[in-house]
């Protein structure tokens, strides 16, 4: 069977298709799923790169946790793309928590996930799902207790 591919599938056939204003959840796994980040300050690094990010205008930051071997963030992407975000988001904070771990070699797997939010889908919750990931891990009862996480609004 020969599949016939339409003008614009190019792009969801490589797999990402990406757009200045809308906002994406996003997650991405370490390397191994190894638990680097049950490390407080390489937890802090990857908040502190993902408000980097948003300092720099490239993204509008709404909520992030990082969990012991991921991280699920939510945001609007300003600038750029998204293969171009997370690749810069990956490389600087692999550099920074190589570096404080004494560690050499991959910190993250070369994948990551995103979710666009659908205009039917309502940002609030979609965020609140992204802020319970520890809950839903079992680490703690309520998300508020959990140290790595960010959210741009009072929850």
């Amino acid at each position: 069977m020969v599949m016939e591919h339409r003008k614009g599938t190019h792009h969801l056939r490589k797999g990402r298709v990406s757009e200045i204003g809308h906002y994406y959840l996003l997650t991405a796994t370490t390397h191994d799923k190894i638990p680097v980040f049950t490390n407080p300050e390489a937890a802090r690094i990857v908040l502190s790169s993902l408000q980097s990010l948003e300092e720099q205008g490239r993204i509008c930051l709404e909520a992030a946790v990082v969990m012991p071997d991921h991280l699920h963030f939510v945001a609007g992407l300003s600038d750029g793309n998204l293969s171009v975000l997370m690749q810069s988001l990956k490389g600087y904070s692999a550099r920074k928590i190589n570096e404080l771990l004494g560690r050499k070699g991959p910190l993250w797997q070369p994948q990551y996930h995103d979710h666009a939010i659908r205009k039917d889908e309502v940002l609030e919750e979609v965020t609140l799902y992204c802020l319970h990931n520890p809950v839903r891990a079992g680490l703690v009862q309520d998300f508020r207790d959990y140290p790595y996480w960010y959210c741009r609004w009072e929850v």
